[in-house]
């Protein structure tokens, strides 16, 4: 089957639905558009015939008359999911349905799949995110929730570009996995013989451009993590990563705040919404908690980093935490919060004072050595973004590092290495600075009232068929 290279359309359907509302029952425009898209409903009746076209803007019915029709019989057999490219009048009908009255059409690429029922959709989980595309089609939600996605993207650059901040690239090939506690992926350069790694985060290269000079940055690109799929994970996923020199904790907390609700506002026009049923408030400002008061809360009984360390242990091991002999008080306090307290943050909240022990890019708190000025926010019970007053400290960051070895060595897989050329960057000198992580996949889920990360990823990640076609 030939067909055409191209085809010169004049309209879509979004724009001819509103130019026309005007149109009154069974008044013709005089207008002749040309529009294309796809079929989604056939139904022929004799001498006429009518078909529902879809564009990326909205539907419009296509009204074909035996008599006027150029090819009707052939109108009449066209596909569920064929693309056409339709010549005609834009009228009303008689029943009042707005329509393209077919003089001429093309047909410009013909389906071979069944789309799936035009009112239910495909309901076939694997199917909808193994062939993304027909499902892009047959679900109407699906096209609303990567149009939304589309919309969080340039709200977040727009809000970043309007405090000053710079828009970066840095490397997705590493020498060295790190910026981020996570098994990485390994790959391998053939002329440089040599093993590379996707980045786990870009935050090393962003700060060593604090240090050359530039104050205010962000980047906003994809991050790769050898971890579980859930519906709350994806290897591959976005993150916005910010860096704003003479900050600390404190003034970043007041930024992301800012940022997630003044996003909803450019999106959704509120910050009151509802999610999965249930009320939200994304309105400012978050409360904050330190992390042991709320895991505090959740246990009935005052726990801290200074907590016998066989306390914590035992108070893990009750609810069903595998404590490693390598973990000291700081990560059985952090694994505490999480199998207690986490689930229960629904509305916007930030968690502060993390300790040291899992935090190795983070500053000493100023009051207590053994915590951080670290910071998470959490919504509707999940992790929404990490940040912290940067160390700047190379002696203590080579400490901190050598102590990630040790864990490495031990068998942690998602122990951070050490990297000498970072540690070289510190000692030219990094200012006061205070860094922020967003996951824009978990905001998009937010925004867009969805439960399951792989409906605001065009195409999640999924273990590859091994027989067979689908």
């Amino acid at each position: 089957m030939t067909t055409p290279y191209a085809f010169s359309q004049s309209a879509f359907a979004g724009e001819v639905q509103q130019r026309w509302d005007h149109l009154q029952d069974g008044e013709e425009s005089g207008v002749v558009v040309r529009v294309a898209g796809r079929v989604m409903l056939l139904r022929a009746q004799g001498k006429l015939a009518f078909a529902t076209m879809r564009d990326s803007t909205g539907e419009l019915q296509l009204f074909a008359l035996a008599e006027v029709t150029e090819s009707f019989a052939e109108f009449t057999h066209l596909h569920l999911g064929d693309w056409v490219g339709v010549t005609g009048e834009v009228v009303r009908t008689k029943r009042g349905e707005l329509s393209v009255k077919v003089a001429s059409w093309v047909r410009l690429a013909e389906a071979q799949h069944n789309f799936g029922d035009k009112w239910a959709g495909i309901a076939d989980f694997d199917l909808r995110y193994r062939h993304r595309e027909a499902d892009l089609w047959a679900n109407e939600k699906s096209r609303t929730t990567l149009a939304r996605r589309s919309a969080v993207l340039q709200a977040v650059r727009q809000r970043c570009w309007a405090d000053g901040f710079l828009e970066v690239e840095t490397p997705i090939l590493n020498a060295i996995p790190t910026g981020a506690a996570a098994r990485p992926f390994v790959t391998y350069h053939h002329a440089l013989d040599t093993e590379f790694y996707l980045r786990i985060a870009p935050e090393l290269w962003l700060k060593r451009l604090v240090v050359g000079g530039f104050e205010r940055v962000f980047e906003l690109g994809r991050v790769f993590r050898n971890e579980g799929i859930s519906p709350r994970h994806n290897p591959e996923f976005t993150m916005l990563e910010l860096y704003r020199a003479y900050w600390d904790y404190q003034d970043m907390m007041a930024f992301t705040e800012e940022l997630v609700a003044g996003v909803a506002l450019d999106v959704l026009g509120t910050t009151e919404i509802q999610y999965q049923g249930r009320d939200l408030s994304l309105a400012t400002p978050w409360p904050r908690h330190t992390m042991a008061e709320l895991a505090s809360a959740s246990l009935g009984e005052e726990v801290s980093v200074h907590t016998p360390r066989a306390r914590l242990a035992s108070l893990a091991a009750e609810r069903g935490v595998e404590v490693s002999a390598a973990w000291g008080p700081g990560r059985l306090l952090a694994e505490l919060f999480e199998v207690t307290a986490e689930a229960d943050l629904w509305e916007p909240a930030f968690v502060t004072e993390h300790p040291v022990e899992v935090s190795p890019l983070a500053r000493r708190h100023r009051r207590d050595p053994e915590l951080t000025e670290r910071f998470e926010s959490y919504v509707v019970g999940r992790e929404l973004s990490n940040g912290f007053s940067e160390l700047n400290d190379p002696v203590d960051q080579r400490r901190r590092f050598e102590e990630q070895a040790r864990l490495g060595a031990a068998g942690d897989e998602e122990a951070m290495r050490l990297d000498e050329d970072y540690l070289r960057a510190l000692e030219w000198g990094l200012p006061p600075t205070a860094g922020l992580g967003v996951g824009i996949d978990r905001l998009v889920m937010v925004l867009a009232d969805e439960a399951n990360i792989r409906e605001v990823i065009a195409f999640p990640t999924l273990k590859p068929l091994t027989e067979g076609r689908d």
